[in-house]
């Protein structure tokens, strides 16, 4: 037993943790006090604002005073000119004219800053302070929502500690308990060498003395043992005991733990955020409204100081919330950073850093690990519908907050009277029902949200916690590794079946690298039916996945008995062998092996395309999924290798239990897969009529239908049906069905039925398709390059149709589905 003096003390890790939550509350304070700060820095902000304003409007009014007696005092005199007898007629001159209007420009100057000195007092001035009593309230409500989630992230670090402590004082217990027994069992074998001693140091007496004497003394030694069993045997269980309480402990300390980091993430990535955009909500706009105004009344007054008003402006339009979050929290990146991750912390020698699922333990984790997804499922319903309305309700802020109203251009409109006119504009503006309404809409809307957002973190802050603790579980029990199986294989399936060289071909390692860590990140780098990824790489993270597995899928402990039947002539009987030989095997790799090489089976069928027949697949995935053990020679185990994958491949379905018998995810073949045989024809069909043969590659027996609607027939050469009735498919009933519209809809072909009971015909489906000219069809193309691109089988032989269909049809196959002309 290691000596406890190289482990950590109990109290040099209660230390350390303490340290470092006392470092997230100094944060956690520090980060309070910047936004105390900047909310200070904005109050100070609008104020100058204002005082500028003020300043700027006096001087507008006396500058406009100083223009209106200049231009009366020049006006007087030329007034008093036109007595003068000689002066009276220069009044028609182009340059008395022009001295006139001058004067007529200057008084309209004087009027023009006027009403800017009106605009800024009773318009500008009034934005600005309401502004600030806004940013004051926000800021207090952020600040309230931001201390109860520091309050929130402070109760999930004590419990955390108090976790932590728990798994201390299971695995303290257990070590005391393990000391205890091993105490026992050295009793023990004292107690069984000193007996052993005693009674080889017996000297020989008669046969009655020393019977009686051995006999005596073999009860007492007896008597002893029989203690000190019993004893070992209560030590032995209190170990056992004190053991899975410390390993159950140490499993709720992992998931706390990895709850608690991603709670203190979400806090400082997401949460600080949205804080931040609450104390910023309608403050930029408002401010945006504000100088906008300003901007309006200017450019009014003077054109010609656009070059210099155009900096300002540029200033206005980029105010913008989320840029100077992201500078603020770039300036304070030290407080806004998010912590270290806390780590595991080992205890007196527990090393163990990952969440224990072995048994009794797996059922249990299974059984949560369905709660927390039953749960997280119900919480992210909710949170969604508290998201939607409270992104609705900021939608109706903004709306609120960024009303279009900061065009002045009514105050500059002049009449031919020179008459002083006040502005109106800020009158309407601020009328006091209309202000008093519009500002107690926007305070019960901004209640409202601050609601829903409070109500939307605390559900998010639950769903990040508890999705933490669910997707270690999964990854614990192995569960989300098939996700990356699934999404490759049905990748391929619909885009990469007839890709030559598919798994022989090496793909980019760059693009197999980054599918790979996209999937270890928990997404999907192949949603979509995009396919731009390079399909080479897509089955190298598929093969990779299969080799950086710790175990090969099939165990060394059947390496040998499934090898076995290498040597067997009849492949059924191989099949049957492998098939015992694979019963020991755990239900999750059994499901693995059913799904991945029912996939390759039908990879298999398209070998004509992608030159990967059994036996190449086989060579391809033998080394793979079986390793050869230690001490074989390898180039000859791994023929039989592959020789036992291709069998399996090509029977699988013999070898591999059914979904009544192994319930669990079934490889089944996507829809748009069908092949259709070549139709031999150029596209550019001529205007007479063409007729191109299509033949079904197998036989195969009529497919039995049920209809989903009622149909009528249009002659007596279709068959006229009701909905549910069941039908055979026969031959197809008419060539011109594909020209035309019928019952509203454009449909390509019908084929022919005829009630269960009447058709007694194995023929082939073997027919004659017609088409008139290259009309085009509903699919995009040429009736030549129609094919059944909906049929998605379920069961039955995988046939080549016989001819192309559209995606009408009036019925339904039993052994596939086909969407009706309603769908």
């Amino acid at each position: 037993m290691t000596s406890p003096a190289k482990f950590r003390k109990d109290k040099e890790i209660v230390a350390e943790y303490e340290t470092q939550v006392k470092e997230v509350r100094a944060q956690l304070v520090e980060q309070l006090k910047c936004l105390d700060q900047q909310c200070e820095l904005r109050v100070q902000l609008l104020q100058d604002l204002q005082d500028f304003f003020r300043k700027k409007a006096e001087i507008e009014m006396d500058y406009s005073r100083n223009l209106e007696k200049l231009a009366e005092r020049f006006l007087t005199k030329t007034r008093s000119t036109k007595d003068h007898p000689y002066k009276k007629d220069q009044a028609i001159l182009s340059p008395v004219n022009c001295w006139n209007l001058l004067l007529l420009q200057v008084k309209r100057e004087s009027r023009d800053h006027a009403t800017l000195s009106d605009l800024y007092l009773n318009n500008i001035i009034p934005r600005f302070a309401q502004i600030s009593e806004d940013s004051g309230r926000l800021f207090k409500k952020s600040k309230e929502v931001g201390v109860q989630l520091q309050e929130d992230l402070m109760k999930v670090l004590n419990e955390l500690y108090t976790v932590m402590k728990t798994y201390h004082m299971y695995n303290t217990d257990s070590i005391n308990a393990e000391s205890k027994l091993k105490e026992a069992e050295k009793q023990e074998e004292k107690q069984m060498g000193r007996s052993s001693r005693q009674e080889d140091k017996q000297t020989p007496r008669s046969p009655d003395t020393l019977g009686s004497i051995r006999t005596e003394e073999r009860v007492v030694r007896r008597s002893s043992v029989k203690k000190i069993e019993k004893m070992k045997e209560k030590r032995q269980a209190k170990y056992t005991e004190n053991r899975l309480k410390a390993i159950k402990a140490r499993n709720e300390y992992l998931l706390a733990l990895e709850a608690t980091n991603s709670c203190v993430f979400k806090y400082y990535i997401h949460d600080l955020s949205d804080i931040i955009d609450c104390c910023d909500l309608g403050y930029h706009a408002s401010l945006h409204r504000a100088l906008r105004t300003y901007l309006s009344a200017e450019q009014n007054v003077e054109t010609s100081k656009h070059t210099g008003l155009e900096t300002l402006e540029g200033a206005a339009e980029s105010l913008e919330a989320n840029g100077d979050k992201q500078k603020l929290m770039e300036t304070y990146n030290n407080v806004f950073c998010p912590p270290a991750r806390f780590d595991f912390q080992s205890h007196m020698g527990d090393t163990m850093g990952v969440v224990c699922a072995q048994q009794p333990l797996e059922v249990e984790l299974h059984q949560r690990c369905q709660q927390l997804q039953s749960r997280l499922s119900t919480l992210k319903i909710e949170n969604d519908e508290v998201k939607k309305t409270m992104e609705a309700t900021l939608s109706t802020i903004q709306d609120m907050v960024t009303v279009e109203d900061y065009d002045v251009s009514e105050c500059f409109h002049h009449s031919n009277s020179m008459e002083s006119v006040k502005s109106t504009f800020s009158e309407s503006y601020l009328s006091k029902p209309s202000l008093a309404k519009r500002r107690a809409n926007q305070q019960e809307t901004e209640q409202f949200y601050f609601t829903k957002l409070k109500e939307f973190l605390e559900g998010r802050s639950l769903i990040t916690k508890l999705e933490a603790k669910h997707d270690l579980i999964q990854k614990t029990l192995g569960e989300s590794d098939s996700s990356l199986i699934s999404l490759c294989i049905r990748f391929i399936s619909r885009h990469g079946l007839q890709h030559e060289g598919i798994f022989r071909v090496s793909g980019s390692q760059v693009e197999v690298n980054d599918i790979k860590n996209a999937f270890e990140r928990g997404e999907d780098p192949l949603a979509g039916d995009q396919n731009d990824h390079d399909m080479d790489s897509i089955a190298g993270v598929l093969k990779l996945y299969f080799r950086g597995l710790e175990h090969a899928l099939f165990p060394k402990e059947v390496f040998h008995d499934l090898i076995s039947c290498v040597s067997m002539e009849s492949l059924q009987e191989r099949a049957v062998h492998i098939k015992k030989g694979l019963q020991s095997l755990p239900n999750k790799t059994l499901i693995i092996m059913r799904y991945l090489f029912a996939f390759l089976n039908h990879l298999s069928q398209y070998s004509e395309e992608n030159m990967m027949d059994p036996y190449n697949l086989a060579i391809c995935f033998g080394p793979t999924l079986m390793s050869v053990p230690e001490g074989h020679d390898q180039v000859s185990c791994q023929a039989h290798v592959n020789e036992l994958i291709k069998t399996i491949i090509i029977h699988h379905d013999a070898i591999f239990p059914g979904l009544q018998d192994l319930p669990g995810p079934i490889y089944t073949i996507p829809g748009n897969l069908l092949k259709v045989r070549d139709w031999g024809a150029d596209l550019q069909l001529p205007a007479e009529t063409t007729t191109l043969n299509v033949q079904a590659e197998l036989h195969w027996e009529a497919l039995e239908a049920v209809a989903r609607f009622d149909y009528t027939g249009r002659s007596s050469r279709e068959l006229t049906f009701k909905k549910g009735a069941t039908l055979l498919l026969f031959h197809r009933a008419s060539v011109d069905w594909w020209e035309g519209r019928h019952n509203g809809a454009v449909d390509l072909f019908l084929f022919f039925f005829r009630p269960k009971q009447e058709v007694d015909s194995r023929d082939l489906l073997e027919e004659r398709v017609s088409t008139r000219g290259s009309a085009p069809s509903p699919t995009g193309g040429h009736v030549a390059d129609i094919y059944l691109a909906n049929l998605k089988w379920v069961s039955g032989p995988q046939i080549s149709p016989v001819c192309g269909v559209g995606d009408r049809f009036p019925f339904r196959f039993n052994s596939v589905n086909i969407s009706s002309p309603q769908g």
